[in-house]
């Protein structure tokens, strides 16, 4: 098993940031520092640490939905800063799937499941997201098409959405994509500014009623939902 997908299937960290602890020396195989991207490793031959802390393949996966507050970071570690782990209270070391800004509030995924949190972060896989938006000035209908239609941002253009209104200052827009910060860029292309930014639905999960910086365990239909749902995915694995 290659070094940073044994990290992630411990629950240490994604395999993404798996790769950032190898190249910073911060992996021991062994009792020895290894700094290589692809080393393998036998995980019941092989003794593995990072920051000189043993760590092994985690048994049981934890699945869980946050109703993440504004003002905190998404994060494992960000210091200074309030991070969403501090809002859940459980043994297993679990990260958050994607990223939500700090301003931002709603639907969060946190799993020590490293696959899962690969195929659901990875922009090669088309997992739908909605967020429901709430702007400083009434939306046009022209300016609800141009997002659905997609624009350019930061030189790239987006994907076509769905996007529906609620009201003249709020819309729901379903995104197959996550670009950082893309709904606030579009919106200020648009002339607008965004006030309220709430996630309500990831992959097929929904926040439904969880309150504000609450959270639960996902249930046994919701996990094979989402297990069915990266099963034939494309892609990088």
């Amino acid at each position: 098993m290659r070094l940073q997908k044994f990290l992630s299937a411990s629950g240490i960290c994604s395999r993404r940031q798996g790769e950032t602890y190898i190249l910073d020396g911060r992996v021991q195989v062994n009792g020895r520092v290894v700094n290589t991207l692809g080393t393998q490793v036998d995980p019941e031959a092989d003794t593995v640490a990072v920051d000189g802390r043993p760590v092994a393949l985690v048994d049981e996966k934890v699945y869980i939905a946050l109703n993440k507050p504004r003002g905190y970071v998404t994060s494992c570690d960000h210091p200074g800063e309030r991070i969403v782990l501090d809002l859940v209270d459980i043994p297993q070391r679990i990260y958050p799937v994607g990223r939500l800004d700090k301003d931002s509030t709603g639907l969060l995924l946190l799993t020590n499941d490293g696959r899962l949190h690969h195929r659901l972060s990875h922009p090669s896989f088309d997992h739908e997201k909605e967020y429901d938006v709430t702007v400083d000035r009434p939306v046009s209908d022209n300016a609800l098409a141009r997002m659905a239609g997609g624009m350019h941002v930061k030189g790239r253009r987006t994907r076509p959405a769905r996007v529906r209104r609620l009201s003249r200052h709020r819309f729901r827009i379903v995104l197959q994509e996550g670009r950082n910060r893309q709904i606030r860029r579009m919106v200020k292309q648009l002339g607008l500014r965004v006030r309220e930014l709430k996630r309500v639905r990831m992959a097929g999960i929904r926040m439904d009623r969880l309150a504000s910086g609450t959270s639960r365990h996902l249930t046994a239909s919701e996990i094979r939902g989402l297990l069915k749902g990266i099963g034939d995915g494309g892609g990088r694995t």
